[in-house]
């Protein structure tokens, strides 16, 4: 089935679009069959490795906030401590916010000195007690990356998402090869054929697929595999919902390199509602569920009361220049 939707419209080509679709029916099809033997998909994938999975959030605004946390650093650090204080021990921000429709972009003394700015007011307000994950968008061209990278290694983050747009492995693995720190990348590309591209130039040593656009938990797993050749790791991305959060609870259970996984906060407010059993999250860890499948059941109630209206993209690009650079 993976290889006829693959090929399907003469493409066999890392369509995101159409990976996407193919994402979608590969999970359904993993929950059916492990609803089917009564096992979660970890069990049908390897076993369980991990009874417990490290997690981590973006830093996101209070309910209420006048001020933009994204452009106050001193307001994220007070939210980076208040993560930790919840039992987050890993928070991540973009330093270089806003991402264009005309990166990568070269960035100025003053978009390096706030990026520092930011990463060093979080390190002060978390200590050693989290680790700093830095998402950047592939806003930067390679000797922009490099010069931020160099700025920021004193506060010893782990990692730096997506330096360059990620279209070329090999100016990311330039990147990579000029820092300390650990380069992370893969939300925005789809198959194993991306993911080996990165690991042949060494551009990357944390892999993110997201689930939802990178083929499906068996493409997954076939990259964690990959990845732990190159002995990298796996933080699977999240930028959807809990189903797709399940899918990523299933793969990282039973990859023995998995590293961390991204949350939504803890799987509260709209992502425990719409399902039936909510994520189980404790203190910084999500528990995996040991019902059959993805371990999950969707409240359809709660969904068709939120439906898509489609008139904006959960992300999009500004479309202007000059912006922050």
């Amino acid at each position: 089935l993976w290889r006829i939707i693959y090929s399907s419209g003469f493409t066999q080509h890392p369509d995101l679009s159409l990976v996407g679709i193919l994402s979608g029916i590969e999970m359904a099809c993993w929950d059916i069959v492990g609803k089917a033997v009564e096992k979660p998909a970890y069990e049908l994938l390897g076993g369980q490795v991990h009874d417990r999975l490290r997690t981590y959030t973006y830093i996101y605004p209070r309910p209420g906030d006048k001020t933009d946390v994204y452009r106050d650093p001193d307001l994220a650090a007070e939210r980076a401590a208040e993560y930790v204080q919840m039992g987050f021990t890993a928070v991540k921000f973009d330093p270089v916010s806003p991402f264009t429709a005309f990166d990568p972009r070269q960035l100025s003394l003053q978009a390096l000195d706030r990026a520092e700015t930011f990463v060093r007011k979080l390190r002060e307000a978390v200590g050693n007690q989290a680790d700093l994950l830095f998402g950047t968008h592939g806003q930067m061209t390679t000797s922009a990356a490099i010069r931020l990278a160099r700025r920021l290694e004193p506060y010893d983050p782990l990692w730096l998402e997506e330096p360059v747009p990620p279209e070329n492995a090999e100016e990311m693995g330039r990147v990579a090869r000029a820092t300390t720190i650990p380069i992370a990348t893969g939300e925005r590309l789809a198959t194993k054929y991306d993911f080996a591209r990165l690991l042949r130039h060494g551009a990357a040593s944390i892999l993110q697929m997201n689930l939802g656009r990178v083929g499906g938990i068996l493409e997954a797993k076939k990259i964690a595999g990959m990845a732990e050749a190159h002995y990298a790791q796996i933080a699977p991305h999240l930028y959807c919902g809990p189903i797709v959060g399940a899918a990523n609870i299933q793969l990282a259970a039973c990859s023995p390199n998995f590293l961390i996984l991204e949350g939504i906060e803890t799987w509260d407010g709209i992502h425990a509602q719409i399902l039936n059993t909510p994520i189980q999250w404790e203190d910084g860890y999500v528990i995996p569920s040991t019902a059959p499948g993805l371990g999950v059941e969707l409240n359809e109630d709660v969904a068709a009361q939120h439906p898509y209206s489609g008139d904006k993209l959960h992300l999009e690009m500004v479309n202007q220049v000059g912006l922050w650079t």
